[in-house]
This record gives C-alpha cells, structure tokens and sequence, in this order.
C-alpha cells in the first residue's frame, strides 16, 4: 500500500510551485529532484548529445500529475507528459469515478519480447522448420550466452517458435525467440541474440539469414486492467447506455475506431513518454494488436452489470522498461518513475494500460454527453490566448472571453489583445 492518497481535491486550482510542492511531500523528492522539473530544464545538452545524434537542443512538452488513480489497492500519482489540453484533467476524472468501486485491478502475461530471424533460400522449407525446432536448447543456449547478468536476474531466452511463411519472394523460414526480458524494454538484449544465432541457423539449414530483429508487437507481454464506475458518479445509468452506444460504433466502424483507439493512447503515450518508454513501439504494438483478428477493433470493452453500473476492460501489449534506454539516461524520466512508485516493468505496464482505460471513458463520456468542445475548448482557448501574445492577468480575461463567445480562434484572441492593450494606454 501506498503512504500517501493520490486525492488531493482542488489540485488543479493551485499554483505549479504548489502543486510541485504537494508531489514533493507526498513522494519523498529531493529539493534537487523537484527543482529540476519545475525548472523545465532537466536535460542537460551534453546528455542529450549522448542520446541522439546531430543535437542541438531540446523541446519541452508539459508534464502533469494525474490524480485519484487506486490500482490494485494502491494509490498512485501519475506523471504525464503531453502538450495535448484536456488529457490530463480527464484521466484523473475518469479515476475518481471509479474509487468508490475499488478502483483498478490488472494482471499481466509478463515481460516475454519476441525476436525475429528471417531464413531465406531454403529448398526444403517445411524441412528447415523441422531443423531448427530440433535444435531449440542449442539455439537458446547460444541465445542466453549474451546476456548472462539477464539470465542471472531471472530471464534470458526461454522458448522459440518456428513458422513459414509464403511471401512475393517464395517460402520464408522464421525463427521467433521468446525472451525474458525482465525490467527491460528489451529490444537490445533480444537483437544481440537474434544476431548471435543467425549464424548457426544458416549452418543446419544451408539457408541465408537476413533481417534478425524484435517484433514491436508484443502479443507475449499483455497488460489488462478492469474497473467498475459508479453509474451515479457518471450521471445514471442513461449515461451508461449512451457510453456502450458510442464504444458499439468505435467497434462496428474502423474510421470511428482510429480515433476512439487514439484517445486511449493519449494516456498510455504521456505516461510512457514522462517515464522514458520507446512511445512509437508502444503505439505501433498497440494498433496492430487492434487488428489482430482481421478487422481494425476497440483495445477496450465496455459493458453494463447487473446493477446498472460501467464495467471497463483493456488489454493490449505494453513493452516498457525501468532499465536501460531513456528511461536511465534522462533526469525527469528518473524522477517520474520516482513519482510513481514502481519496481518493476510489469507494474508500469499495468499502471499505464489503467490510464488507457480511464482516458477512454473520460473520452466515451463527453462524446456521448456534451460533446468533446466543451471541456476540450475551455482548457484550448489558454493555448489559443498564450499562442495571440496574452500575458499575465490578460491569459485568463482574453480565454474567458473567447469561450464564453464560443470564439475560440487565434484571430479572435488577437482582437481582444489588441483592444485590452489600446484600453491600457489611454
């Protein structure tokens, strides 16, 4: 259990240094560590020049703090960084309907990558298939030669499978390596590998090996959550049927889908990237997980229970990691993974597929209500103000203005700039 609620109500009406404030209590953070976020300076550009090439800087993208999320009995405070308005506050919505019902409750499969040889130019490809299944423990034992302090802490390559496939260049013999990847995203321990025994599968083949490289669709590290909202908390249990009613046309069509499924990825991409996940991985698993069975499909399922309240479910692949990649080499990544709690890579994964989830009913919700412009615009018309030239106190007067004129333009704002500044030099 957590030491601390992830409540805290009115948070979003507070100042940025005292919400800083409130997270550093609650989590224990250091005047460093809290310093450097609210600085919005926390890379430095020599560790940016170490982790891509020909930089020159950096960009900063808002991070925020969704609030009320209980998983599994424990409270989390969840960092997200996404420069989209709305998202944020509607994640930690979402959350709190669902508090009084037990909130969250998730499972995984575990942290198993895929990693795939591509045999080519094989005569007897059924035959080669046949070869390589015979050889398995070689193939694994040269596999785990690699990574030894990986097979130390639990993991390593624990099983591969063998397919063929008929493609516009004739029979192909693919090798899938399944491999424990423990806290780790994985995707270099499973390429050293592939590339390891590519050779070997050449020698009792006699066929040539191409491409040698992890899948991004991570069908063996499936992360699911459920949750229960309250059908009072949601606006009664009409409420409840238009929210099925908007997931029955995400599920029956695909050009509806693609943004119902891009809603639910605005949570899981903000808090993979404050955590310092590989995002395009994550979404390119995730949409062609949405596919799976043929018809692009909803990584949500929503239904009604016999009391009349929301019953929520998401499962889909999550590859993260707390060990390696982005997530060691930058500072903030550190310090939201700090915010968070976690210890291991399938405890994130679980806390992120939960935010899906809530992203998505908060989505479903004003959809099928008020529209998504209401609350979207209100949170958009500050952008709009800032974006005009406003300042100060002028933010909050031009972004009043324009909402309550259902003017939300860039054009309008300048006006408004324009006549406020004339006002204040007469």
């Amino acid at each position: 259990m957590s030491n601390y609620s992830s409540e805290a109500p009115g948070f979003y009406k507070f100042t940025p240094e005292e919400r800083i404030k409130i997270i550093k209590e609650r989590v224990g953070l250091s005047d460093a560590e809290s310093h450097k976020i609210s600085s919005m300076s926390g890379l430095e550009l020599s560790q940016a020049d170490g982790m891509i090439e020909n930089v020159i800087g950096g960009m900063t993208i808002p991070l925020g703090i969704a609030m009320n999320f209980l998983i599994n009995n424990r409270d989390y405070l969840i960092p997200m960084a996404t420069e989209e308005p709305s998202v944020v506050a509607a994640a930690s919505n979402a959350s709190k309907m669902t508090r009084n019902m037990g909130g969250f409750f998730t499972s995984t499969t575990g942290p198993i990558m895929i990693g795939q040889i591509q045999l080519t130019k094989v005569k007897d490809p059924n035959a080669a298939k046949f070869k390589i299944l015979e050889s398995k423990e070689i193939i694994l034992e040269k596999s785990n030669a690699q990574d030894p302090i990986l097979c130390k802490l639990g993991g390593g390559a624990i099983d591969l499978n063998v397919k063929v496939l008929d493609t516009i260049q004739g029979p192909m013999v693919v090798t899938e390596l399944h491999v424990d990847c423990r806290d780790a995203m994985g995707a270099n321990a499973v390429n050293t590998m592939c590339e390891a025994v590519a050779p070997y599968i050449e020698e009792i083949t006699g066929g040539k090996v191409y491409l040698r490289i992890l899948s991004n669709l991570a069908v063996k590290r499936i992360s699911r959550s459920r949750a229960v909202f309250d059908k009072s908390a949601l606006g009664g249990e009409q409420v409840v049927d238009e929210i099925i009613s908007a997931y029955a046309f995400a599920k029956a069509d695909p050009f509806r889908c693609a943004t119902h499924n891009k809603g639910i990825m605005n949570g899981i991409t903000a808090v993979a990237l404050a955590t310092g996940q590989d995002t395009r991985a994550i979404e390119a698993g995730a949409h062609v997980y949405a596919q799976r069975n043929g018809v692009y499909n909803s990584l949500t399922i929503w239904e009604k229970d016999d009391k009349g309240d929301l019953v929520g479910t998401i499962e889909m692949p999550l590859a993260v990691g707390l060990v390696g990649g982005a997530t060691a080499t930058n500072p903030i990544a550190k310090i939201c993974v700090k915010i968070l709690g976690v210890k291991t890579s399938s405890e994130l994964s679980q806390i992120i597929a939960s935010v899906g989830l809530a992203q998505n009913l908060a989505a479903l919700r004003a959809l099928s209500q008020e529209g998504i412009q209401k609350g979207h615009m209100k949170l958009h018309a500050r952008n709009v103000a800032i974006s005009a030239g406003a300042k100060g106190e002028e933010i909050d007067l031009i972004t009043k203005k324009i909402v309550s004129e259902k003017k939300v333009r860039f054009d309008r704002a300048k006006e408004l700039l324009d006549e406020l500044n004339k006002k204040n030099n007469v």
